[in-house]
């Protein structure tokens, strides 16, 4: 009869317990499924042979991210090495809830691995009775260190960081893209609506914002006159076309309009301009997170491009492991594997398209530049991702690099060298490096003058307050005294509103 091993992990440690008559519990898995909720017939079935508690947290944090990988810890390897008997003719037989663990254990430690069927009820009911199964674990203690370790957990893996927050750099160029869909979208629904009463204005303004933000102020063209001029050349920016405006709207072929759809008019066109206005203020957000999170990337290649390159390799870290010539067609996956299937060309970019660099330069040069822009746009997101102190000096040498690639290939004239031009980099990155640290120090040495100011201005009052206790007492053992004094010699003694004592004989 082979005696079966199970191994369990619990946030707690590592438990092994050895199974009774196995060849009997598979025959009668059904049985097996019900006892699990009974902790009597359960036990009775299995027993502890073996429990390694984690020392610390960081130790359960190792091995159970090392589990989720698929790779046997120093820790599980000696536990199992210790407890499960060996020297017999048979492997062991070892029962485990994850096939990956299971394939590696197999490999490394020459085991008979089982997973599933019965092995899989028993670790249900393992973990359901785990707690009782172990001497000195409580139920509370359990669940602290399970919730715990999974705090600890999810936030290894998602790696959080508040600040190289590239998420949010993610989520804005994510929502920026559906805002500019949107408000085009919308815009076009106000020039149509609003066109049926007043259809000259779609040709003299082409902008759709300030199309919106006129639709709201012109209303009904029919109460246009001399005295809107001046908020109009405000909204145009133009007195010309303000003064076409005025001309139109007094010999306009539009249809009249009631007051009710005029309303719902102004209502939409005034939401159009309120998403607009947080467009450029979400903008903003982008262009101070890049320079938080990639100041190099975004002083060489923009702000919009970066975060887009960003967003398409899913974290600043991926992108830094791109080779350049992945980031050179990144966003033109579909293009690429058209040209593999086809055996047509490949294409020579991807997001870097929208940089202004490859549109300046000629048509012949548009790959030379791409895979020129790609090679740097490499390596500045690997400083950025690595840099401990962030500055965009790098970007702005890396970008003069590109311009002058750019000189080069219209008028011949020779770059620089790289390794001088990294040299100056590394300089000029070192000063600002610590200039930025001396800031950061002043910073904080006047965050704890502030500190400690608050410390003695609170230490002083306290001071205060038993001074004025010590006095208060003082003053009524005077009194008190007093009381008794005068009362001894025939005084009578009252107490008035000033604290003072007057006396009067009786």
């Amino acid at each position: 009869m082979v005696l079966l091993h199970v191994l369990f992990e619990h946030a707690a440690g590592y438990a092994l317990f050895g199974v009774k008559e196995v060849e009997e519990i598979g025959m009668l898995l059904p049985q097996v499924e019900e006892s699990v909720l009974n902790i009597g017939k359960f036990s009775s079935v299995i027993r502890l042979n073996a429990f390694f508690p984690f020392k610390s947290a960081q130790a359960a944090l190792e091995n159970i991210n090392a589990i989720s990988e698929g790779v046997v810890h120093a820790d599980l390897k000696l536990f199992l090495e210790t407890n499960l008997p060996s020297g017999g003719k048979k492997k062991p037989m070892l029962g485990v809830s994850d096939a990956k663990i299971g394939a590696t254990l197999q490999e490394e430690l020459n085991l008979s691995i089982q997973t599933g069927g019965v092995v899989a009820e028993i670790i249900r009911g393992v973990r359901l009775h785990f707690h009782s199964l172990v001497k000195g674990l409580t139920a509370q203690a359990a669940s602290k260190a399970q919730l715990g370790l999974g705090h600890s957990y999810s936030r290894a893996k998602v790696k959080f960081n508040v600040n190289r927050a590239d998420n949010m750099i993610i989520q804005s160029i994510a929502l920026l893209d559906q805002l500019d869909k949107d408000i085009n979208t919308f815009s076009m629904r106000v020039r149509e609506w609003y066109g049926y009463h007043f259809p000259e204005l779609i040709k003299i303004v082409s902008d759709n914002s300030s199309y919106c933000k006129l639709a709201k102020l012109i209303g009904n063209r029919k109460e246009l006159s001399e005295e809107s001029l001046e908020a109009l050349e405000e909204i145009t920016m133009d007195s010309a076309k303000a003064q076409a405006i005025l001309d139109a709207s007094r010999s306009s072929m539009g249809m009249d309009i009631s007051p009710i759809d005029l309303i719902n008019i102004e209502s939409f066109s005034s939401r159009v301009v309120s998403l607009t206005k947080y467009r450029q203020e979400l903008q903003e957000y982008l262009r101070s997170k890049m320079g938080q999170v990639a100041p190099n990337l975004a002083a060489l290649i923009g702000d919009v491009v970066g975060a887009r390159l960003i967003s398409h390799a899913g974290s600043l870290t991926n992108l830094a492991k791109y080779p350049a010539s992945t980031v050179q067609i990144l966003g033109a996956e579909k293009a690429l594997f058209r040209a593999l299937k086809t055996r047509g060309n490949t294409p020579k970019y991807g997001l870097i398209f929208h940089s202004t660099f490859i549109g300046r330069a000629a048509a012949k040069n548009k790959g030379r530049i791409s895979r020129y822009l790609a090679n740097k746009c490499t390596i500045a997101s690997r400083i950025d991702c690595f840099s401990e102190v962030p500055t965009c000096v790098f970007g702005d040498k890396l970008r003069d690099q590109v311009e002058e690639r750019l000189s080069f290939y219209e008028t011949g004239e020779a770059p620089r060298k790289n390794l001088d031009v990294m040299k100056e980099a590394v300089a000029e990155a070192s000063e600002a490096a610590a200039e930025i640290k001396r800031k950061l120090e002043k910073k904080e040495k006047k965050k704890r003058k502030r500190e400690k100011r608050k410390l003695e201005a609170l230490s002083t009052a306290e001071g205060d307050d038993e001074e004025v206790e010590k006095a208060n007492g003082d003053a009524e053992v005077l009194e008190n005294n007093l009381f008794f004094l005068f009362k001894h010699r025939g005084f009578q003694t009252f107490k008035c509103k000033s604290n003072y004592i007057n006396v009067s004989y009786f």
